[in-house]
């Protein structure tokens, strides 16, 4: 372990956080309305799991859409080369579009000036990146999503500091 860095070393990420004892709750007694009415209920999930019917059957209808299939086998090597560190191109450009739409096209947006992420835990780790320099905190309003902690301090080495919320005043900051 000498020859690993101190961000692999440290404690601030991996399973030594509050959020995955919700998962561990949860896989050793998951909730079902008949089976375990006593279960546990998994709240902090991160992830859509409500949509894969609606994709599966996306995926079926337009299999030349998706890498996924062999009628989109082909693309592959195109998504995966030139979508670089910013995204596939094609995809910034709907992106773009579709901002301006929602903003009534009064305004429009450049698809070179925007950035894709993989999900909202790397679009907020990348944005910590960008603000904040080691040792810099941000307050962040509590309650709020437990995997934070996890997920945006590990690397960044960025504080946070939980602002308590209450729904006494719509849980506006104080």
């Amino acid at each position: 372990m000498a020859n690993l860095s101190k961000i692999v070393t440290n404690d601030g990420h991996g399973e030594n956080s509050p959020y995955f004892d919700g998962w561990k709750a949860y896989d050793e007694n998951p909730y079902h309305p008949i089976i375990n009415p006593n279960g546990v209920i998994q709240m902090g999930l991160a992830e859509n799991q409500l949509s894969f019917d609606l994709i599966q059957e996306s995926i079926q209808k337009n299999p030349k859409a998706s890498i996924c299939t062999k009628e989109g086998i082909s693309s592959f090597k195109d998504v995966a080369i030139f979508q670089d560190f910013h995204g596939l191109l094609e995809f910034r450009h709907a992106i773009a579009k579709f901002m301006g739409q929602v903003r009534g096209n009064r305004v429009t947006f450049d698809p070179n000036r925007i950035v894709i992420g993989g999900g909202a835990t790397g679009a907020s780790e990348i944005l910590l990146f960008c603000l904040a320099d080691p040792g810099n905190a941000f307050l962040v309003p509590s309650p709020s999503y437990p995997a934070f902690d996890r997920d945006l301090r590990w690397r960044t080495v960025v504080q946070l500091i939980p602002v308590p919320c209450s729904s006494a005043n719509d849980f506006v900051p104080t």
